[in-house]
């Protein structure tokens, strides 16, 4: 088979690291080549190598046999090479077509020929099943459906080498199913992909090949039809790994968070919590399970203040917070691990340590009269920081944004168990996470839990929902329309229930 891209000796240095250490790379035509590795193993920068978002101190890149220096993304485009980013980059402003033309306008004279640019957008659309509104405006779309105007943008410049980081990590599971029938048209159209991943099930099911990467080195590529999860898992990581969540049978105890007839409005002005009730109980973990778009933000950030409820109660630990704004958290003992961790949880520009007191920066020993106090705060960083083995190049006085998904995420939930909350409400906790720092994640849930702490876990992942829960609820269109007991249900039953298929048992 033809080889398209080779990477050979690829090397790249960041202050403090080498994020590729001579790393070979090589993608032949009409294939997936899947690459996987732990967070921060060295994936996207190697791939942002190829696309001319950095450029390696050593070794060469070879596309369709003739050595190229992609010193830009532009070159990339030239050369056909397209990168899907796991963070979109999209303006919510503008609408689909306006994001996909973006730097490579068709013009009519000194105008922009907004007719052609929008029926070669339709044309590509239909042409790969992608079903993109071409006039919609991004903020009004899934973000799914953000995810095909962005598979777009790289087919409106021609690509012929296909780069998708981390494509299903934003994804509801029939979305992931619709993903991979788009990945098999490229492949149909005589495309080839990379595909930057951690899930090892979708590495079975659409790849032909993997290259594994661990701590900037190569491991190996081995043909898929060779090898099985847990072999790739213990390739990934360094050591077996267990796909299981080790946890005893849950002991709860009072209710500890109750929702009573909950009405939110979304950022339009609609209703999408409708008259929900809920209840989590001290030393249980609730599942909350459904499709992308059915009140499961809103409801969190009601929950949390960051969002006004229009009527309704929501009560934590006795206490009826209704009336609460953000500021008065502090009031109630509850953690929050937000479902988007660079936006939401973490301040990118602040060190780790500064990050890890963003709820009681204003206390002591970190704060006295008005003024922080940098050796008490860099001595909680510190033992946080080993308490909940978050790695960084600089220690506690990393910048957030220079940290991987995986280790930003632990120091979010070291942040938030350091609260000591009776209520933990998880959104999304292991999105983007590798096995190993899944298997964490999990770990200190269920820890949580066996202490007693109420936990809320609010997640896509069917697997993660069957596994991990005490108890599920599932939610559609605003409503909880089931309370089930994970050992006496299936995937297929919760589907139902999510799709709106199945009538309301609770």
């Amino acid at each position: 088979m033809e080889t398209i891209v080779e990477m050979k000796g690829i090397t790249k240095r960041f202050p403090g690291i080498i994020a590729n250490d001579k790393v070979d790379l090589e993608l032949r035509k009409g294939e997936i080549l899947a690459l996987l590795g732990e967070n921060g193993a060295g994936k996207s920068t190697l791939m942002s190598v190829l696309f001319g978002f950095y450029h390696q101190e050593e070794g060469d890149i070879f596309v369709r046999g003739e050595k190229v220096d992609i010193h830009s993304p532009n070159v990339a485009y030239d050369l056909g090479i397209g990168m899907v980013h796991q963070h979109f980059q999209l303006i919510d402003d503008f609408t689909v077509t306006e994001n996909i033309i973006l730097g490579s306008e068709p013009m009519n004279g000194i105008v922009v020929d907004m007719d052609t640019a929008r029926k070669r957008v339709q044309d590509l659309s239909q042409q790969y099943k992608l079903n993109v509104d071409p006039d919609a405006k991004i903020e009004d779309i899934s973000v799914g459906m953000q995810q095909r105007v962005e598979i777009l943008k790289v087919l409106y410049r021609q690509a012929e080498i296909i780069i998708l980081d981390e494509p299903t990590a934003v994804l509801t599971p029939q979305e992931i199913d619709e993903l991979m029938g788009i990945l098999r048209n490229f492949i149909a159209e005589g495309k080839s992909v990379i595909l930057i991943t951690h899930k090892l099930k979708e590495i079975m099911e659409i790849a032909d090949r993997v290259t594994v990467l661990r701590r900037g080195k190569m491991v190996g590529t081995i043909e898929v039809a060779n090898t099985n999860e847990a072999d790739l898992a213990e390739l990934m990581v360094g050591r077996e790994v267990s796909f299981e969540v080790e946890k005893g049978e849950a002991d709860p105890k009072h209710d500890v968070l109750v929702i009573e007839d909950l009405w939110v409005k979304d950022q339009r002005g609609i209703d999408v919590v409708k008259g929900l009730n809920l209840h989590v109980r001290a030393g249980e973990i609730l599942g909350l399970a459904g499709v992308d778009g059915n009140g499961q933000r809103e409801l969190v950030e009601a929950i949390t203040r960051l969002r006004k409820q229009e009527k309704g109660k929501i009560v934590i630990d006795g206490q009826d917070i209704s009336r609460y704004h953000a500021q008065d958290r502090h009031k109630t003992k509850f953690g929050h691990i937000p479902e988007d961790r660079q936006r939401r949880g973490l301040v990118l520009d602040f060190t780790l340590a500064e990050n890890l007191i963003l709820e009681k920066y204003f206390q002591e020993p970190f704060s006295k009269s008005g003024i922080l106090q940098p050796d008490a705060i860099n001595k909680h960083g510190e033992e946080l920081i080993e308490a909940f083995d978050v790695r960084s190049g600089e220690g506690k006085d990393s910048l957030a944004r220079t940290m991987s998904g995986g280790n930003q995420q632990k120091a979010i939930l070291a942040r938030e168990i350091d609260l000591n909350p009776t209520l933990m409400i998880a959104s999304q906790p292991t999105r983007g996470l590798d096995v190993g720092a899944i298997e964490y994640i999990h770990k200190r849930l269920v820890e949580l839990r066996d202490a007693g702490t109420a936990v809320l876990l609010v997640s896509f992942e069917l697997d993660e929902i069957m596994n991990l829960s005490d108890r599920i609820n599932v939610i559609f269109s605003g409503k909880i329309v089931a309370d089930l007991d994970p050992n006496q249900t299936d995937e297929r039953e919760i589907g139902l229930y999510m799709s709106g298929s199945k009538e309301a048992s609770a």
